[in-house]
């Protein structure tokens, strides 16, 4: 997510009561700056650098972030203190109002379709956990059930438990637009196009939300041993969860999780301008080296060694030894994406254990009940 105003803005993170007090980390190089304060605006406070619907704000934050070592303060503290998840704080008949900070489109020209990052402001009050989802309900009617609102639709959450801003009162959704192309004509039907999605895309800040949660524990990131290995495997948006993840391994100065082991991203896309957020992995990249490796499968672009396209199995074959390696050493692994991504998944993990002399119903079933297993497909 690159920024034309990224290097005028520190990464920072509120810790005044009135949000405008910012403890900078990387503004200034060789300083030491991580635990000086400073007193600033937000990026669109000032006019001149107000770009439409406060695009690439928080971008700015994560670039400078995550260009250093140094990490960034949080807050509240108090957010790591639970011993459960928050689960279903909102419902469906009575939803949580928040507030659009931001929404920005993450996609560059060549990339089919749409994808926005999109910054939900909830006040702190529906507080979340890595790896779980919001409830969206779009405004309008049910165009199924005349009179009743429309249902919830479910989206992964993109950010830590702190949001963008650091400070735990936004999170963050990574959306593609959905629209319907009818197959005769070829033109797009706005009559079929996806009613959430389109709202998502095209809300504007200040615009209200209505919101659910959270929910799921599938997903959740497993701390108990900071060592471990994290192999994430995820398609277009499927991305979310593991966004989330590491910038709470590697971004975030977080007191009781201190990462020292391995997170290896598969991400499966069509081609380079439908990377979604690609700064941010390979910054971690340059920076973690020995902790952080990321692959992707780019399928309009790459090959397979059979020479069709290059999908997120494909990758996961390639490393196939090592993966099966590191489950045996207890990694976890995860898959978040459409859920036709799972057969071709399942397939490759199949052939790959026979060719070991493996039965992979066998070793499936051991992962899932060591819980090494974890799943979100829609």
């Amino acid at each position: 997510m690159a920024s034309a105003l990224g290097a005028q803005v520190a990464a920072v993170a509120p810790i005044g009561s009135d949000g405008r007090h910012y403890r900078s980390c990387s503004s200034l190089k060789g300083n030491n700056s991580c635990n000086k304060s400073w007193t600033g605006k937000l990026a669109w406070e000032n006019k001149t650098l107000q770009p439409r619907h406060t695009k690439k704000v928080f971008c700015m934050y994560v670039q400078q972030a995550s260009k250093s070592k140094c990490k960034v303060a949080i807050k509240p503290l108090e957010l790591e203190n639970t011993k459960e998840p928050p689960l279903n704080l909102y419902k469906p008949k009575g939803p949580y109002t928040a507030s659009i900070v931001s929404v920005e489109r993450i996609v560059g020209p060549k990339a089919p379709g749409e994808t926005c990052h999109i910054v939900i402001d909830h006040g702190g009050n529906v507080p979340y956990w890595e790896g779980q989802s919001y409830g969206v309900i779009p405004p309008g009617e049910n165009p199924k059930k005349p009179g009743a609102p429309n249902t919830v639709r479910l989206y992964s959450i993109a950010s830590t438990r702190y949001g963008d801003s650091f400070d735990g009162r936004t999170a963050s959704l990574c959306v593609r637009r959905a629209v319907y192309y009818d197959p005769e004509t070829g033109k797009e039907d706005p009559s079929k196009k996806g009613i959430c999605s389109n709202f998502l895309c095209d809300s504007k800040p200040g615009d209200k939300i209505q919101i659910t949660g959270p929910s799921g524990k599938i997903m959740l990131l497993p701390e108990d041993d900071p060592n471990a290995t994290h192999i994430m495997i995820g398609t277009g948006t499927g991305v979310a969860p593991f966004r989330g993840y590491l910038r709470r391994m590697f971004m975030e100065d977080v007191s009781s999780f201190k990462f020292g082991g391995l997170a290896w991203l598969f991400l499966g896309v069509a081609n380079t301008d439908s990377l979604l957020y690609d700064e941010e992995f390979t910054n971690y990249l340059q920076q973690y080296p020995e902790n952080f490796r990321y692959d992707k499968a780019l399928s309009r672009e790459q090959k397979n060694k059979s020479g069709g396209k290059m999908y997120v199995q494909d990758k996961i074959e390639e490393y196939s030894d090592e993966i099966f390696k590191l489950l045996d050493d207890g990694a976890h692994i995860y898959f978040c994406g459409l859920k036709g991504m799972m057969p071709g998944i399942q397939d490759t993990l199949k052939r790959v254990a026979e060719q070991r002399g493996e039965s992979w119903h066998q070793k499936l079933s051991q992962l899932k009940k060591n819980k090494q297993w974890h799943v979100e497909v829609y």
